[in-house]
């Protein structure tokens, strides 16, 4: 009978330490790859979302054909925007119900949409909430690496693609899974949790749950 009543708190126990040292993991990780204002080691990172969709926008200047051969498709750009969704909905300005129940539930495929800009971000997203967030190189190539990994490429050369949302933009088929759980939100969530930042995608499925969770970065660095 005591080994009986001792064994679920020695789980709870082991649960909590490893979720102590998860977090330790997390935090130590953003010490590493924290910068301060100004540094010229270190790079932006920027989050827009509105009231339901999120994407990551980077310089271009900070981003190279090597590790994302898609950006041949958008020279003269001084910003490069990527966000994700379903194959299906994402690019239809149209959709309705149904798409969505079908992206949530029975989801097809993916796409990346990538828009190349040159205009301030303040003029750009007029409207929308943005975040910069200023990460150390190593952990600014992570995140590309997991941008790069999102796109569906043949055995050489870039994504295909097909015309975006706006001007110069482009949709490229993606890698990922579109679910309810796993959203545009989530994606960026894994981006920037590929990047070394506590946060935890896991906990994101929403662009609110996803500005909590960047709040908790910023308050960090």
């Amino acid at each position: 009978m005591m080994l009986r009543g001792k064994f679920p708190r020695t789980i709870l126990a082991s649960v909590f330490i490893l979720c102590v040292a998860l977090a330790w993991d997390k935090a130590h990780a953003l010490a590493d790859d924290a910068c301060a204002a100004g540094d010229r080691y270190c790079r932006s990172i920027y989050v827009v979302y509105d009231s339901w969709h999120a994407a990551i926008v980077l310089r271009y200047e900070d981003l190279t054909i090597q590790g994302l051969p898609e950006l041949n498709d958008f020279p003269g750009a001084r910003f490069v925007e990527f966000s994700w969704g379903d194959k299906d909905y994402f690019p239809d300005p149209n959709a309705g119900i149904s798409l969505g129940l079908k992206a949530a539930f029975w989801s097809s495929g993916s796409v990346l949409h990538v828009v190349g800009f040159t205009e301030n971000l303040e003029t750009f997203y007029p409207s929308a909430q943005m975040v910069e967030l200023r990460v150390a190189l190593p952990a600014h190539a992570q995140l590309i690496a997991y941008l790069s990994g999102s796109f569906a490429r043949p055995q050489t050369g870039s994504a295909r693609s097909r015309p975006g949302l706006v001007a110069n933009s482009r949709f490229y088929p993606s890698t990922h899974k579109f679910s309810l759980l796993k959203t545009c939100n989530t994606w960026v969530a894994e981006a920037l949790e590929a990047a070394g930042l506590p946060v935890w995608p896991g906990l994101v499925i929403t662009a609110g749950q996803l500005a909590d969770q960047i709040v908790k970065v910023t308050d960090a660095q």
